[in-house]
């Protein structure tokens, strides 16, 4: 690129500006990047406590769920009555221009056990529960993965124009700018020294004219 600028001061002010805008595109690129990480690694931290949780809260409901199996014998025809559960909503909230999800459960019928309380006990409610329980921790660790899945991507991107900033703009410009600067100090040069050949050659000319009137 410097190769192929002419060296004018035009051009020079012109490369100027875009080395600025550059190095402040970096700079922006750059703490939105660290931004993101920091985003990126709360989440994966919440990630880790929630599987934790989900591990012990599944082994508690099957354990319930096996206690209520020997009480109540194999519950099948009672988990019929349980409804497909299709009250999931999904939000986006924006980290720095990238949209992560934001995933609610639809709580209308918490308090609603939806099988009979006469064919069933306490033991199974508590089975109820804790699965429930786990659904809720399931869908908050879905929104964690994909919200961190997201943040990576554009961690990636963003990483990858910052480099392109950094090690290829940045340079290409502060060579420009140091080519034509070069390139206009020697013309500068160059014009300061043909006008002191042009004025002593005129002054020499001046000197023979008076010469020769005397």
């Amino acid at each position: 690129m410097a190769n192929q600028v002419v060296p004018t001061k035009g051009n020079l002010l012109a490369t100027k500006k875009s080395l600025e805008l550059s190095r402040t595109g970096f700079e922006l690129l750059d703490r939105k990047r660290n931004i993101l990480i920091r985003e990126m690694m709360a989440l994966i931290d919440r990630a880790n406590a929630i599987q934790g949780k989900i591990d012990q809260t599944y082994e508690d409901a099957y354990a319930a769920l096996q206690r209520a199996n020997i009480t109540l014998g194999i519950c099948g025809e009672l988990s019929q009555t349980v409804p497909l559960d299709d009250g999931l909503n999904v939000a986006y909230r924006s980290v720095m221009g990238v949209e992560i999800p934001i995933v609610s459960i639809d709580d209308r019928e918490d308090n609603h056990i939806p099988y009979g309380l006469i064919s069933s006990n306490e033991m199974l409610d508590e089975a109820y529960a804790r699965f429930h329980r786990v659904k809720e921790l399931t869908a908050e660790l879905a929104e964690i993965e994909n919200s961190v899945y997201r943040l990576a991507d554009a961690i990636k991107k963003t990483q990858k124009r910052a480099n392109a900033l950094k090690n290829i703009m940045i340079p290409r410009f502060e060579a420009t700018v140091k080519m034509i600067t070069s390139a206009l100090d020697e013309k500068s040069r160059e014009d300061f020294s043909r006008l002191k050949i042009i004025k002593a050659q005129k002054a020499k000319k001046a000197g023979q004219n008076k010469q020769q009137t005397q």
